[in-house]
């Protein structure tokens, strides 16, 4: 990334490309969802702009071109995220968890797990990915030392490997019909680790849609719909599984090596919350400055004239450069340093906290200029 923060050629067209569908198939989605009372029916309308999106090539893009992909870099796709969550976040972030879903196999995969990657490259369809990581009660301090960590297991029996818990608020994990996403990578935890460090018994497993139709009826099953505040057509349940088998190539990181790429894929999309946050204080900028362009509460003057509104209004919009930076560097650093790895993920943590408080912070000051 430039310092002088010019884009490349690359990152224009990106950017382009990203607001081109973002006045397209994202601008009325929210007229459309939004006719249906439940989060669910409202989630599932969603599925022809998905659609779109899969067959402008914003699936294909977030998979690493090592396996076939277009994917580029993480500035690029901070770029991508903005543009869309400025005009429409929920549509946006099924389509962003997919990518989510799909990063653990960019970061671990071997040359074996392309196959489970075939429905994403296709550019065909509507295939949902999602990485399985929360479970009731919370995972913040799953890898503690002496406490029980996470609750869902596997088991490894002959050449297949059983799969038990309950998971919640992952994003997509159900998929279209709420039978199961076309892929989930399933974050559990081993019975038979090799230590009582609690980071040897974590690993993930890949779960197709083939897989759980391949199982008894109630393997994998849907407990309840969550409705999620802000995301108001987004999907992320409640599931449960009860001895799922699958087979042991399903195996995408063993025992021992999956809390490290749980975490990696996390550094990642922190710098894409970053993202997600600058987009929505644009969104609520412009929102809150064409009201006060066009309205004046019967006053002489229209409502940016008042010195209060334009206080405001400016610090929504040096909030949000100043996010956008941090976003950018947060990218930047965490794919090229400077500094060890813990180093460069601290700052894409910090675009991640920042921002999202920055974010709030800003959106209620919008707010505060409507209220004048």
């Amino acid at each position: 990334m430039p310092v002088d923060f010019h884009l490349s050629p690359v990152e224009q067209g990106v950017r382009s490309a990203a607001a081109a569908f973002a006045a397209g198939p994202l601008k009325d989605a929210k007229k459309t969802y939004m006719k249906y009372q439940h989060h669910h029916e409202r989630f599932q309308s969603t599925r022809p702009i998905y659609q779109q999106a899969v067959a402008g090539g914003l699936i294909k893009g977030q998979i690493g071109p090592h396996f076939g992909g277009s994917g580029g870099t993480l500035i690029e796709a901070a770029i991508l995220v903005e543009e869309m969550y400025t005009v429409e976040p929920s549509a946006s972030l099924t389509i962003f968890s997919t990518g989510l879903g799909l990063t653990p196999i960019n970061l671990a995969g071997k040359p074996e797990h392309k196959e489970f990657l075939a429905p994403f490259l296709s550019g065909e369809g509507a295939p949902l990915a999602s990485m399985v990581f929360s479970e009731p009660g919370g995972v913040a301090n799953y890898l503690e030392k002496g406490a029980p960590g996470l609750l869902t297991t596997a088991t490894l029996e002959g050449d297949e490997w059983v799969l038990n818990g309950e998971k919640i608020w992952a994003t997509n994990s159900a998929g279209w019909d709420f039978e199961g996403a076309d892929l989930q990578c399933v974050v559990c935890r081993t019975t038979t680790p090799s230590s009582d460090e609690p980071a040897d018994a974590i690993m993930i497993l890949l779960v197709t849609i083939n897989d759980i139709k391949r199982n008894a009826p109630g393997a994998f099953k849907l407990l309840r719909q969550v409705s999620t505040a802000g995301h108001t057509a987004c999907s992320g349940p409640h599931i449960k599984y009860t001895n799922l088998r699958v087979p042991a190539k399903n195996v995408l990181c063993p025992p021992g090596t999956g809390a490290s790429v749980v975490s990696g894929a996390f550094d990642c999309t922190a710098v894409l919350v970053g993202a997600m946050s600058v987009g929505i204080m644009r969104a609520a900028f412009d929102a809150a400055l064409a009201f006060a362009k066009g309205d004046n509460r019967r006053g002489a003057s229209e409502l940016l004239t008042r010195q209060a509104v334009a206080d405001l209004l400016s610090g929504i919009k040096m909030q949000t450069e100043a996010c956008r930076a941090l976003t950018w560097k947060a990218a930047n650093c965490l794919e090229n340093g400077p500094g060890d790895y813990n180093a460069r993920r601290e700052l894409a943590l910090a675009a991640k906290i920042y921002c999202s408080d920055t974010c709030t912070k800003a959106v209620t000051e919008a707010i505060n200029v409507v209220g004048m």
